[in-house]
């Protein structure tokens, strides 16, 4: 069985070489954008409220993370989609989604693992207890097994085709009311090896 367990800033930095490899496997970036990847992850721990969830195995290897944190004005990726969704949608419905937003920053599974109810359960311990209003976060815009998850939790498009300055790649932007939806058949599972 996948065990999840809640860890800090602290915890996490000092796993954050395994996390690299997980995401690594997961996302199969250029190697070239590793350092600055681990450098965004080091920031990030250092936000309010950051809390980040391992998922491992019973030997205790690292399988899985997922990690967010309180969004704040000043931070580079909530003040781009805080622009963009007033650009779109009215200062109101930029307020209403990142007003008091767990920014949801990483979600990975190593391959091995993916298909089988982890990811769909960091999710859930990550948002569970949380005292924002709704989560928020990015993914690629393509039919994808993580953007079916994230609808499945009650996720919905808040942009589309978004490009990140600077970027080419397209990406959702997607915000979901807390707490998470929660399936019938998910309650109080834990994900299986």
């Amino acid at each position: 069985m996948i065990a999840l367990r809640r860890v800090g800033p602290d915890e996490f930095g000092a796993a954050l070489d395994r996390a690299i490899e997980i995401y690594t496997a997961a996302m199969r970036p250029p190697a070239d954008q590793l350092a600055g990847r681990k450098g965004i992850m080091r920031t990030h721990a250092t936000y309010p409220d950051f809390t980040c969830v391992f998922a491992e195995r019973p030997d205790g290897v690292l399988v899985g993370f997922a990690y967010g944190f309180h969004g704040l004005p000043g931070q580079w990726w909530h003040d781009v989609i805080h622009r963009s969704i007033s650009e779109r949608g009215g200062e109101g419905a930029a307020r209403g989604w990142l007003g008091n937003a767990l920014e949801i920053a990483e979600v990975h599974v190593h391959p091995d693992y993916q298909g089988k109810g982890t990811g769909r359960a960091m999710m859930h311990k990550l948002c569970e207890g949380r005292p924002e209003r709704t989560a928020v976060l990015s993914t690629h815009d393509q039919p994808t097994a993580a953007r079916h998850l994230y609808h499945s939790l009650g996720f919905v498009d808040l942009l589309t085709q978004f490009v990140f300055p600077g970027g080419y790649e397209r990406y959702a932007i997607v915000g979901a009311p807390l707490p998470l939806v929660r399936r019938e058949q998910d309650q109080g599972r834990t994900p299986p090896v």
